[in-house]
């Protein structure tokens, strides 16, 4: 996520292992750097690797504080005086945007409460990440979440415990911590997109920049696993936001360039799959051009899997289930779709899902019809559990904002001057609740009531450095929010981050887990009744000139 191989390899590092692989070779000879997070098991693992040394001299980075207690147990396992230097560096934290980070943690919360350990982890990663950027914010919360609370609390007692490396120069507007909770809006993640990045991830799964095209017929050995990296890949750079029409047109372009190299050889690049044909027949531009021999299989999977599970149309539908407030259009058409043998029973089910969180109280509803429809498609038991489990995760209960049903007269005013101007696109209707959010809070409108700050102090002027965290996990969609919010207002750097950068698979994982933990306790519940009778380096990058 940081560095390739190759260029790590220029900087005459030769040798890359693991500090808990088994039987590694002593070799005196070598240098070793360590890159570690401070976790016990890490520090266990140095402390018998000092004992033993294999390298000749150890430079010992940790990618967060460690505590004095352990930096004692590390200075006396080194009875051989091999460690030169012991620094903390923090990245201990993904950073997969200029403007976006990870923690990869899936599955944070057991139900509404977090999980002990991921709480901790994330304390970790995010104070990390405000030690890097240099920032000691002033924060505020979701006040409808607990856990958006419980985060705050904590990472606010690591900067009072840790003060001293919290003071930073002051400047003259406090940078902003804000925490969210997916909860407050679970239609995001269950969308189809279609600008490059966030489609990718969403019908593919991007981790860790790397693409499993395994199981795409046909593909080369050599294609079976790609890596998709804005830092080295300039084609990615400059379409990742772009939308799939645009895409396409673009590696065209591109590729008919290099043709123009070669007269006697012309030929008409109609489609995909005349794309694809080139590229095999040409070795030499294969050779030349392995990016664009990538992104002609990436996108041609992309084009395929569209077609194959006729995601134009329910896409279409989907935008309509979360930007429209037609009960009688919606619950037509997805029946029609539900009704379409195209329609996969992942698609079928999220059609479902977001027609039960838009209409979860509409006099109207026909939530069961629908579960009835999907059970007659053969959709299997777990995809028509999860239905469920969706509204329990982020229905009107739950959430602390309306996300169907505009209530100030700003926000109806820009509907109807919106209807009145038609759709401009109709796959890419919908914007993320942190568009919202976000201007709210730049326009200083964000309400103190339902986003309260931690603490007596609060933020008089607008802000100017905001990083936003979400916990259950940011998407790709706000991602492109963030990045076009950066370029829309000069003078203002918002960093967003989650517990995990989402697509629809993932989501309903988390979903699925507070089911199970919900019936657990319910379980445990009626068991106690009966019991009575018997990479830092991207987000360390300065914002782009505008």
């Amino acid at each position: 996520m940081v560095y390739t191989q190759s260029e790590i390899l220029q900087k005459e590092v030769y040798l890359f292992e693991r500090i808990d692989s088994p039987n590694r070779e002593i070799m005196k000879h070598l240098k070793a750097i360590c890159f570690l997070r401070p976790t016990k098991e890490n520090v266990d693992h140095l402390i018998q690797e000092l004992r033993r040394p294999k390298y000749s001299i150890y430079f010992i980075y940790f990618s967060n504080v460690i505590s004095k207690s352990d930096v004692k147990s590390l200075a006396e396992a080194d009875e051989q005086e091999v460690v030169a230097e012991v620094q903390e560096f923090y990245g201990d934290y993904i950073a997969v945007n200029p403007h976006l980070f990870s923690l990869n943690i899936l599955g944070c919360c057991q139900g509404r409460n977090w999980d002990p350990a991921q709480l901790s982890r994330t304390t970790q990663g995010l104070t990390a990440l405000l030690l890097s950027l240099k920032k000691c914010p002033m924060i505020r919360y979701q006040l409808s979440s607990e856990a958006a609370k419980r985060l705050a609390e904590c990472v606010k007692q690591v900067i009072t415990k840790e003060y001293e490396l919290f003071e930073f120069r002051r400047t003259e507007v406090p940078p902003l911590l804000l925490i969210l909770d997916r909860c407050d809006d679970a239609i995001t993640p269950l969308l189809n997109q279609w600008t490059y990045q966030a489609m990718v991830h969403e019908l593919l799964g991007i981790n860790n920049n790397r693409i499993d095209l395994s199981r795409v017929p046909g593909i080369s050995k050599d294609l079976r696993e790609v890596v998709l990296s804005a830092e080295n890949d300039e084609f990615y750079a400059n379409n990742m936001y772009l939308n799939f029409a645009e895409i396409g047109s673009n590696i065209k372009n591109l590729m008919e360039d290099f043709q123009k190299k070669k007269p006697k050889e012309q030929q008409k690049l109609e489609s995909i799959a005349d794309m694809k044909a080139f590229v095999e027949n040409y070795p030499q531009f294969k050779k030349m051009s392995g990016t664009v021999s990538k992104h002609v299989t990436v996108v041609g999977e992309l084009s395929r899997l569209v077609s194959e599970r006729n995601l134009l149309e329910v896409s279409e539908v989907e935008q309509e289930l979360a930007c429209q407030n037609d009960h009688s259009s919606a619950l037509q058409n997805v029946k029609r779709l539900l009704q379409n043998p195209k329609v996969t029973e992942f698609d079928a089910a999220r059609l479902v899902m977001l027609y039960a969180l838009h209409y979860e109280r509409h006099s109207s509803n026909s939530l069961p019809g629908l579960i009835m429809d999907l059970r007659n498609k053969g959709v299997s038991e777990k995809y028509r559990k999860l239905v469920s489990a969706v509204v329990e995760y982020g229905g009107k209960r739950v959430r602390g904002s309306d996300l169907f049903s505009p209530k100030d007269a700003v926000a109806i005013t820009k509907q109807f001057l919106k209807g009145l101007k038609g759709i401009e696109n109709v796959y890419t209707q919908h914007q993320p609740f942190l568009h919202e959010t976000l201007d709210h809070l730049i326009k200083g409108k964000l309400k103190e009531n339902l986003y309260p700050y931690l603490g007596p102090s609060t933020l008089r002027d607008r802000p100017q450095d905001i990083i936003v965290f979400v916990i259950g996990g940011a998407t790709y969609e706000e991602a492109l929010t963030v990045y076009n919010l950066n370029r829309a207002t000069p003078g203002v750097r918002t960093v967003l981050g989650g517990t995990t950068v989402h697509n629809t698979e993932r989501k309903l994982g988390s979903c699925d887990r507070i089911c199970i933990s919900k019936e657990e306790e319910s379980r445990r519940d009626s068991s106690s009744l009966m019991g009575i009778s018997g990479s830092v380096w991207k987000l360390l990058e300065p914002a782009p000139s505008l």
